[in-house]
């Protein structure tokens, strides 16, 4: 039991990881390359669409990754899911303060209502974004040494 719940939270934090990574690293950058209001338009549905499902991906993880801690408890590598877990509380935490605000006007937002300063707006989401997938990549690491 204890061996798949590992797998399946390690699955499903790695592939986390990777779409949050092609987020910052690969679909915002094609986004901010297309022409004229194809960008903001792009990253208004990208914010709809993420932000209804990733919430939900989020919270599986923090949960999986308790219920192993508590599970594994005496087990080799707690301390290091445990520390895993911190890392997506963090994460969680950083989505809810810094990253959901901006987020959640970006999603409203077309080429006839869009603010003057989106750019600068959609910079700073970015740059948050780079520190949160650092902290899931870390969060990832962690389980699967712990899996080791």
């Amino acid at each position: 039991m204890l061996n798949a719940l590992q797998v399946v939270t390690t699955v499903v934090v790695g592939v986390m990881v990777g779409v949050e990574f092609s987020v910052a690293f690969v679909i915002n950058r094609i986004l901010d390359g297309l022409p004229e209001d194809s960008g903001v338009l792009g990253r208004a549905h990208g914010a709809r669409m993420l932000g209804a499902t990733m919430p939900v991906w989020y919270i599986t993880s923090l949960v999986l990754a308790a219920v192993w801690a508590i599970t594994g408890w005496h087990h080799h590598g707690t301390g290091l899911v445990v520390t895993a877990a911190a890392l997506l509380i963090l994460s969680v935490i950083m989505s809810i303060l810094l990253l959901v605000p901006i987020n959640n006007r970006g999603k409203t937002w077309t080429p006839d209502n869009r603010p003057a300063d989106w750019k600068q707006q959609m910079n700073r989401w970015d740059r948050f974004h780079y520190v949160r997938v650092a902290v899931l990549i870390a969060a990832f690491a962690l389980l699967v040494a712990a899996l080791a």
